[in-house]
């Protein structure tokens, strides 16, 4: 991951996936300071134009549209890749998780990432910025349809100082002492947990089943159960699971972020409407997304087995190429509760 060459930052996304659609009709435009005294004044602003006939949808998470401290730069220095240290969330696909914009039009979202990057082991200096150029899109009246890679600049900024800085929390509560979102959240820890040792011991039973190929295709079958088990065996007392939303990201479909600095997980209200895995057989659907422990699992496969959010949906999981689908952590939450459906009900 450090030795990546800026090429490869700025094509990661679509690169995994073979060719891309090029959308000519979207493009990213970064500006940014040529050169800041310290991280504090380092600021990017995206502009996302539209230049086709058409409204266009983009889900916005994951991209430069993303408000949020997620990851929407590859940030390189001297060719080798700086570390993201920011929020990896999982989400609910209503409405207002996408950004529609019009003909013609364009939208623009400031990016303050100094706490976002491990800026401080790169040292100071002359940092590339290239934005996530892979968006999910569809015409304003539809569904998602459509993975596109559009047209995007990069930026390079000279650094002054470089000492670390750390996302600011809004509030300072870091427990939860609601007893029963505390029970909750317990439940989909022990849920979550036993879900990736279900998964893990069907995939070293059944090897490469037709399951295992809807959602990884010709994947190492090791490499996918290695995930699992580092998530089943998971034990950090450092490591802690809140109820609280100290960074903001809860924006009404976020449903539970982890802080990759930490590894500490956050939940945010809509994830206590979850439901227990036993639903699974009377109540609820795989393709729902809305088991609790399986929520509790794709963030600690962010947490422990080095996942990423690449797409989210179970249909989309398994579009992905063979690459992608082993780094996305949604693959894992819906693979795991098929499993449990398809074994336990």
């Amino acid at each position: 991951m450090f030795a990546l060459s800026l090429a490869v930052l700025a094509l990661v996304g679509s690169a995994l996936a073979g060719p891309l659609k090029r959308f000519d009709g979207l493009t990213i435009d970064v500006r940014a300071p040529s050169s800041v005294a310290s991280l504090d004044e380092l600021s990017l602003t995206a502009t996302v134009t539209n230049t086709n006939s058409e409204d266009v949808k983009i889900l916005k998470y994951g991209t430069v549209l993303d408000s949020l401290p997620t990851r929407s730069f590859f940030v390189s220095k001297d060719d080798a890749e700086v570390p993201f240290a920011g929020v990896k969330v999982s989400v609910e696909l209503s409405d207002d998780a996408y950004t529609t914009i019009k003909s013609g039009e364009s939208v623009s979202v400031v990016h303050n990432i100094a706490a976002l990057y491990d800026f401080e082991s790169a040292g100071t200096g002359i940092f590339t910025f290239a934005p996530k150029v892979e968006l999910k899109v569809g015409a304003a009246d539809e569904a998602i349809s459509e993975k596109v890679q559009s047209t995007a600049n990069t930026v390079t900024v000279e650094i002054g100082n470089v000492a670390k800085r750390h996302l600011e929390e809004k509030r300072a509560t870091v427990s939860c002492s609601n007893t029963s979102y505390r029970s909750f959240i317990s439940s989909s820890y022990t849920e979550g947990k036993a879900l990736a040792s279900l998964a893990a011991s069907y995939i070293n039973s059944n090897g490469r089943s037709s399951l295992f190929t809807a959602y990884w295709g010709q994947s190492s079958t090791s490499t996918v159960a290695s995930k699992f088990t580092a998530v089943a065996n998971e034990n950090s007392s450092s490591r802690t699971l809140n109820c609280s939303d100290p960074y903001g990201v809860c924006d009404g479909n976020v449903i539970a972020y982890t802080l990759i600095a930490t590894t500490n997980i956050y939940y945010c209200s809509i994830f206590y409407n979850e439901v227990a895995s036993t639903r699974l057989c009377s109540g609820t659907t795989v393709a729902s997304r809305n088991v609790r422990g399986g929520t509790t699992l794709h963030e600690l496969t962010h947490a422990v087995a080095d996942t990423d959010d690449v797409t989210y949906g179970c249909s989309a999981d398994q579009a992905l190429s063979d690459s992608q689908s082993v780094i996305n952590a949604d693959n894992y939450n819906c693979f795991a509760t098929q499993v449990y459906q398809n074994t336990q009900c």
